[in-house]
């Protein structure tokens, strides 16, 4: 799999998952653009823009005409009694998971429609689809998230952008810490979970990175699982 010449943006690269697809797309070449609040650290040549999903105008504007792939990776993980709960916890999580993606596409879409050939990759969770307790807030906001991805997916077809979302479970990044804090911790996720262990980012990366090369062209308005078997798969 090669990105040789392909312009890849990801938004949210400093840790976990967005680090470990930048990391894994610069062995293959790609030119990458890399938008955080806080700058990645990680060696070789990679273009960084200062970025805030909440707060941002005119740093998207240097991109290069045509943008082949774009990856949004900011999450949340709000997890709290149901009870608990406040406007404010829901409206949070919507603004980074949901609306920031839909300002990101928004401010790049020229881009990717120039490419004549692009690819945008959206990280839901496993929560949307499974019931899960504690995470009524998240669900909701990586929900809205999958709906408006496959709503694109249908909308930018014509124009041949590809739009597609990974779905995962608990996977052992920044934000996943605290649920990972023990070994008894992490041992009652790796029982959870039919495959028998917890995620890497690599996991995750590795689908988006599939998701994103242009030899999987004929691949949008899905939602693909990344879970360890976690929503379809039951050990009896």
């Amino acid at each position: 799999m090669s990105f040789k010449n392909k312009n890849i943006l990801i938004i949210g690269a400093s840790s976990g998952i967005g680090l470990s697809l930048a990391k894994d797309l610069q062995t293959k070449e790609a030119n990458l653009y890399l938008a955080s609040r806080k700058k990645p650290e990680l060696s070789g040549d990679f273009n960084y823009i200062e970025l805030d999903v909440t707060d941002f105008d005119g740093e998207l504007d240097s991109l290069p005409e045509e943008i082949h792939g774009l990856v949004y990776c900011p999450g949340t993980i709000n997890l709290k009694p149901f009870q608990r709960l406040k406007e404010e916890d829901f409206l949070s999580d919507f603004k980074i998971n949901a609306l920031g993606a839909v300002k990101v596409v928004q401010k790049v879409l020229k881009n990717l429609k120039a490419a004549k050939g692009s690819s945008i990759v959206l990280f839901s969770t496993v929560a949307v689809n499974t019931g899960l307790s504690f995470h009524a807030s998240i669900a909701s906001a990586k929900g809205a998230l999958q709906a408006i991805g496959l709503s694109m997916a249908a909308e930018l077809a014509p124009s041949k952008i590809r739009v597609n979302v990974v779905a995962p479970s608990l996977t052992a990044t920044p934000l996943a810490n605290n649920l990972l804090s023990s070994e008894e911790k992490k041992d009652a996720s790796n029982k959870r979970h039919p495959i028998g262990r917890y995620g890497k980012p690599e996991d995750i990366s590795n689908a988006a990175a599939f998701l994103l090369n242009p030899e999987n062209s004929w691949i949008t308005g899905q939602v693909l699982g990344v879970d360890g078997g976690m929503e379809k798969v039951r050990n009896i």
